[in-house]
């Protein structure tokens, strides 16, 4: 009886410190989604060529606490104005006080042609059209100029619907990467 007792004693121990250990796991995820990074699910294909459906990207938050987000990066942001916080995956092409003007199918900044390395060489972008950003507006476009919903179709991005910039590709395990940033 003594021998069942002290069996029993050390399963119960070490259930007890197994659900501890998960329970402090748990906390330390949600601290880690909610303050440092989260994990967002590419739907459609708005980044193609360079991201796609269905992958995994990690966003780092915590980066745009201490400097401002730069022209080329890939974002994660909330839809502006969305009561059901759809999140999406988009690139940052202006930025606040910037002059952004489409025009024969390329992206001008401040009247200087954009050139993105990023994209193929024989995109084009559409429509034409210009606008001036505000101190605290960014302009985005996803990567596949002819199937993206962004700031052409909805306006300029305000900086509070940033949530951070995509860090690396984590799933599937043949396209993860930590991702480069484009130096303009």
């Amino acid at each position: 009886m003594l021998k069942q007792t002290s069996k029993f004693t050390y399963l119960a121990s070490c259930s007890f410190e197994l659900l501890k250990g998960l329970i402090i796991l748990a906390i330390v995820a949600v601290i880690a989604h909610f303050f440092f990074a989260t994990i967002f699910i590419i739907s459609g294909e708005s980044m193609e060529p360079n991201f796609h459906d269905k992958q995994l990207i990690l966003v780092e938050k915590i980066g745009y606490f201490t400097h401002a987000p730069k022209r080329g990066a890939v974002i994660g942001l909330r839809f502006p104005g969305d009561p059901e916080y759809r999140k999406y995956i988009k690139r940052i092409i202006g930025l606040p006080g910037e002059t952004i003007e489409i025009k024969e199918g390329r992206v001008f900044i401040n009247n200087s042609k954009l050139l993105e390395v990023y994209l193929p060489t024989e995109l084009q972008t559409e429509p034409d059209m210009k606008k001036v950003l505000g101190d605290d507006e960014y302009f985005i476009m996803g990567d596949n100029r002819n199937n993206s919903s962004d700031s052409r179709v909805w306006g300029v991005l305000p900086q509070k619907e940033i949530i951070g910039r995509a860090w690396a590709v984590l799933w599937p395990f043949k396209d993860a990467e930590i991702l480069p940033q484009p130096v303009f």
